[in-house]
């Protein structure tokens, strides 16, 4: 078991480093406005373009089987390499658009290796507390997709060099894969390429309704964390000026989405002990009712609304892990990579939508209701997990612990 936790923290380290890739232009638009002249479809269309090669990515990871024909520790690791490189790529040479664009794209395309197959080698180690493992794992990940926030926030280097920073670190997560990273004793049955198993895998009612609670939990996280630091800053400028205790908006942000991991954590413990549904169903509601409550905060005392949407960080993160241990669970055991990524790619395609939805939403109700369109992925997500809970299948989760 020790070398089942030592294992954890590499490998929940390597995740940290790599997903700074994820927000690194999102944390550094105010500037990228400024110096390219973006209009608001131009900034949506930068961090939508991540989702956009990740689907993408994850698509053909589906389709060729490619975690569980190959390596998912060598799936990870170029995953990683290639996404520093296009990550870096705009940092170097491009000034405008359309080539960031491009290079967003890849950079998601190249993501897909480095997320999926990292939660494949952890359900490698553990049985016993698996909801657990893979909450701290996603937990890294939250942390790493706030680190550019965090850079942007404390410090005032050029966007450019910020980029480089977040590729630098996801270099440092690829050495931690190489040299440390290992599958465990409890692995998975070889595969041999299916095309068919990208879908057949949720043929089954199990697997079905978890992806669709997973689908619900995605309507809002990455819109949340997408908009989040506008909405922040937003919401100062409203008020006239002012600081979250001290903090300016990117550094709220950071704080924001970082403490999603003690919500990652929080969420594994309560799913191990009391059960996937259960665990899911609360953290979607806390979640839906913030969602539909931030708006009431904006441009009035800072505080406040910083803590409200503390509260949410921590919610709107706690279950996203837990959709993917009751995929390892339920799936057909030698096609657990396949069935992680096509839940992935499918929850990712409709972040595109999420995203896109919330800046005209803002523009034409104000930020008081543009996050409240939000609640309906929660509420939806609530049902299916109850439904899930419902059916005997629900008994191979957590050992039993529905």
């Amino acid at each position: 078991m020790r070398r089942a936790w030592r294992q954890l923290t590499l490998l929940s380290l390597a995740e940290l480093l790599a997903l700074s890739l994820w927000f690194s232009a999102s944390a550094v638009l105010p500037a990228l406005a400024r110096e390219w002249g973006l209009t608001a479809a131009g900034a949506a269309g930068l961090t939508i373009a991540v989702q956009a090669g990740f689907i993408v990515g994850t698509l053909l990871s589906a389709l060729t089987n490619l975690p569980d024909v190959f390596s998912a520790r060598a799936v990870m690791k170029a995953g990683i390499v290639l996404g520093a490189a296009t990550n870096a790529a705009l940092a170097l040479w491009v000034s405008s658009l359309w080539p960031a664009l491009l290079l967003r794209f890849a950079t998601g395309v190249c993501l897909a290796g480095a997320y999926p197959p990292a939660m494949k080698i952890m359900s490698t180690w553990f049985r016993e507390g698996r909801g657990l493992a893979i909450g701290i794992l996603v937990g890294a990940l939250t942390v790493g997709s706030a680190t550019p926030h965090l850079v942007s926030g404390v410090t005032a280097l050029p966007w450019r060099e910020t980029l480089l920073i977040a590729s630098a670190l996801a270099v440092a997560g690829a050495v931690v894969v190489q040299l440390w990273v290992t599958d465990g004793p409890h692995r998975f049955p070889s595969a041999r390429f299916d095309i068919r198993m990208a879908a057949a895998v949720f043929g089954e009612r199990g697997p079905r309704l978890a992806c669709l609670g997973y689908l619900g939990h995605m309507w809002e996280l990455y819109a949340m964390w997408a908009w989040i630091a506008v909405f922040l800053g937003a919401s100062l400028e409203a008020r006239g000026g002012g600081s979250y205790a001290g903090l300016n908006a990117s550094a709220a942000t950071f704080v924001v989405i970082a403490l999603g991991a003690l919500g990652c954590w929080a969420g594994g413990l309560a799913s191990d002990r009391w059960g996937r549904t259960t665990s899911t169903m609360v953290a979607m509601a806390l979640s839906g009712a913030c969602a539909a409550t931030i708006g009431l905060t904006f441009g009035g005392p800072p505080l406040v609304t910083l803590l409200v949407a503390i509260v949410w960080g921590i919610a709107i993160i706690a279950d996203s892990a837990q959709f993917s241990t009751a995929i390892t669970e339920l799936s057909p055991p030698a096609y657990v990579g396949t069935a992680l990524t096509t839940q992935t790619c499918v929850g990712f395609a409709l972040t595109m939508i999420s995203i896109w939805l919330v800046p005209p939403l803002a523009a034409r109700a104000g930020w008081q209701w543009a996050f409240a369109s939000l609640t309906i992925g929660p509420a939806l997500g609530v049902l299916a997990m109850g439904r899930l809970r419902a059916v005997p299948e629900s008994m191979k989760l957590a050992g039993g612990r529905r």
